[in-house]
């Protein structure tokens, strides 16, 4: 659990822990100070670029398709997009710390009792890669269909290893490269969107939609503009770490939330003028047939970049990940067993089931796991003030965070209780809720998040408090 990197030194003694197209070598031990670098300036392209992904489209889509009009959905994914701003505020965790989220999650529900929500949020890393992957491989089949080659699965096979090594040869590399690669591609990526925006908007019905969408439209479309957001809350301290101790919350905050906000909202307003023209069932499809023939090859290219933008981030994150789970590997080593499983779910979901179907349920299921953690993790970091011990994080048995027998019981108490809540009342193809027919179809398993942090303030708020460093 305590597994920790061990930081190389090139010759001469100067540190070469973090370079681009080097392998970064440290993992989940805490950065030093003289490793540390960059600004706050720099969140603002890792979160713009790893969210002009190709999904927000999707969402903005499944919108519309719940009922809401133009105006209504475009309000949705606004409510979204400021969701950025508890995303990039949590990334003062790691400036405190140098360490990763899910290490500092230990202070929440003790070392032992972050296993399994470590391990959980581990699958939820993995999936988003996957139907990011995906989203790539698709697009990237339609490209190569639009060169003339129509080789079936032995097209689509191709295009999955074309993504998947996109993808996996930066987040090997590591932190330094994943920052510099979501910077210079979302130059691109920026370009090309913008396009998309100015090709779609004109063409989008604004008038009211044909009905009321009700409790159920609205619930779910909420549900599904805030899974994505709400998926990066194990993630910010990743990117934060190795920013100078001195790096202000205020700035952290605005550029980190600035850049979410301002690519998941396009792209998801780009999805809902789509699907107020056309059938979006398949929406890379639908998309294609409303640009002119010339962008449409550039379009695919769009969808490509973006997948792989956004599987660069969450692969990142999931091999720090392992490491807190106690895989006794480093860093670059622990990658190859989520690159391993990224691809074989891809394949599944490629191969073996419908695509669309399966990404309203994936993500309306899984918010029954990060929501109510989410809700636990940002309520302990609020009530720490992100003062930690951080030898302590790392410690084990010897450590504050071990609780009693390596559990907090007030961070699984709440967390049970807040996965409770949200199971009732999930409405998802693959589980609906006993409470959901009660609430009139209602979906509120975001609430899940509320609900345990409240429980877990109540629990813990005599015994949390801000760490003060005595040294």
């Amino acid at each position: 659990m305590t597994q920790q990197d061990t930081t190389a030194r090139a010759p001469g003694g100067t540190m070469a822990a973090d370079q681009v197209f080097q392998v970064e070598t440290h993992g989940i031990d805490p950065i030093p100070d003289e490793d540390r670098h960059g600004s706050a300036k720099d969140l603002f392209w890792l979160w713009f670029g790893s969210n002009l992904t190709f999904t927000y489209v999707i969402n903005g889509a499944l919108a519309v398709a719940f009922g809401l009009s133009f105006w209504q959905a475009t309000g949705v994914v606004v409510v979204g997009g400021l969701s950025f701003l508890a995303i990039s505020a949590a990334g003062l965790s790691g400036v405190r710390t140098g360490t990763a989220t899910l290490v500092i999650s230990r202070a929440a529900f003790g070392v032992r009792g972050n296993w399994p929500a470590g391990m959980l949020n581990w699958v939820v890393s993995i999936g988003y890669t996957i139907l990011n992957t995906v989203v790539g491989t698709l697009a990237l089949e339609a490209f190569f269909a639009d060169l003339g080659w129509e080789s079936g699965h032995t097209g689509r096979a191709l295009a999955l290893l074309i993504t998947l090594a996109l993808t996996f040869v930066v987040a090997l590399w590591g932190h330094a490269t994943v920052q510099f690669a979501e910077r210079w591609i979302a130059y691109v990526l920026a370009l090309g969107f913008a396009a998309l925006l100015v090709f779609l908007l004109p063409g989008a019905d604004t008038g009211k939609a044909a009905g009321l969408p009700g409790a159920s439209g609205w619930s779910l479309a909420c549900v599904v503009m805030l899974a994505g957001p709400f998926s990066y809350v194990p993630m910010p301290a990743d990117y934060t770490r190795y920013l100078p101790r001195a790096t202000s919350m205020r700035s952290l905050t605005s550029y980190g939330a600035l850049g979410g906000f301002v690519s998941s909202v396009a792209l998801g307003v780009a999805g809902v003028a789509a699907a107020t023209q056309t059938d979006m069932t398949d929406a890379v499809a639908g998309t294609e047939q409303l640009l002119p023939g010339w962008f449409q090859p550039l379009f695919l290219a769009l969808v490509l970049g973006g997948s792989v933008t956004n599987s660069i981030v969450t692969l990142y994150s999931s091999s720090l990940n392992l490491q807190v789970l106690g895989v006794p590997w480093s860093r670059s080593k622990a990658i190859i067993i989520s690159a391993a499983v990224t691809a074989a779910g891809s394949l599944c979901a490629l191969f073996l089931t419908d695509f669309t179907s399966s990404l309203l349920s994936f993500l309306s299921l899984l918010i029954i796991v990060f929501a109510p953690w989410g809700g636990v993790f940002l309520t302990d970091m609020l009530m720490r003030r992100c003062h930690y011990d951080p030898p302590a994080l790392h410690a084990g048995p010897d450590g504050a965070y071990w609780y009693r027998s390596g559990y907090h019981p007030a961070g699984v108490a709440a967390l049970l209780v807040g996965m409770a809540f949200a199971a009732l009342t999930c409405d998802s193809e693959l589980w609906t809720g006993p409470l959901v027919a009660p609430l009139g179809g209602a979906d509120l398993t975001l609430l899940g998040s509320l609900v345990s942090g409240l429980v877990y303030w109540t629990l813990a708020r005599r015994t949390v408090i801000p760490h003060t460093d005595l040294s």
